[in-house]
């Protein structure tokens, strides 16, 4: 039983003299003694839970204290939210500013987010559209450890758009970022200066 569940009181450990009872189907029950309201929990072989102890007098609700737990857990998880990044790439981009612009993908798809991978057109870049699509493809392909595209690349007016999905967390790898973060040089004193 983990520490967030030990406040909890249940059965004997419920102090107060009368109760506020809730039975196991949710109905109230009125205002009852605690020993009549432990032999009724005992009657249906659940569990009396103290759900509000501040309440007065306190109000304690029969039910299977595992049941109980599991709720509270599940009310308490961190909900898992997808955001929507993107990723903005040129026809002539350098091969440093690409492998930048891979590793900022691959850590948003590591976090679990979705990534819109863009290329944009320039100017005379307009007249090859085949240019752009084959930087597309190879981030693409680039990217296929951690992710997959939702659809093929559209060019949409001066621009070539297309998602990315993570992969399943037991699939994904990392490739371009490391896990661990890059630790701080040592700094040295006066005296190691000389």
């Amino acid at each position: 039983m983990s520490n967030h569940f030990k406040g909890i009181r249940r059965n004997h450990a419920i102090r107060a003299s009368e109760v506020r009872l809730i039975g196991p189907e949710g109905t109230a029950l009125g205002v009852v003694p605690t020993g009549d309201a432990l032999k009724l929990a005992l009657q249906y072989g659940l569990d009396l839970i103290e759900i509000a102890p501040n309440a007065n007098p306190p109000v304690c609700r029969i039910m299977d204290f595992g049941k109980y737990r599991y709720e509270l857990a599940k009310k308490e998880a961190p909900r898992n939210v997808t955001k929507l990044k993107e990723v903005k790439f040129r026809v002539r981009i350098e091969q440093n500013d690409y492998m930048t612009k891979l590793r900022h993908a691959e850590e948003f798809l590591m976090e679990n987010d979705k990534v819109k991978l863009t290329l944009s057109f320039r100017g005379r870049e307009l007249g090859h559209p085949e240019l752009g699509m084959e930087v597309v493809m190879r981030a693409i392909a680039d990217l296929s450890h951690v992710a997959t595209p939702d659809a093929q690349p559209r060019k949409s007016g001066r621009a070539i758009n297309v998602m990315m999905s993570p992969l399943p967390t037991s699939k994904r790898k990392r490739k371009y970022t490391s896990e661990e973060p890059v630790e701080d040089a040592p700094e040295q004193d006066d005296d190691d200066k000389e």
